[in-house]
């Protein structure tokens, strides 16, 4: 049975937001207009797994949130 292209997109992005929730890797409120962006370009390019789907975007976000480095005020 084959699933919207709508539902394959809602479903990868709640299987990466729950994977990043239960690891206590979600920082800030990007987090879910991320994994939508990414995931949504790989549907485009016709990928169609949602644990790949998950599992890359899971990757990209990691990747993300490790260039970032913190700004530190002076106590």
């Amino acid at each position: 049975m084959e699933v919207s292209l709508s539902q394959l997109l809602e479903e990868s992005v709640n299987i990466a937001w729950a994977y990043l929730d239960r690891s206590g890797e979600l920082n800030g409120g990007n987090a879910a207009r991320f994994l939508t962006d990414a995931i949504e370009r790989m549907i485009r390019q016709g990928h169609r797994n949602r644990m790949f789907l998950a599992n890359k975007a899971i990757l990209k976000y990691r990747a993300t949130e490790s260039n970032i480095i913190p700004i530190r005020e002076n106590a």
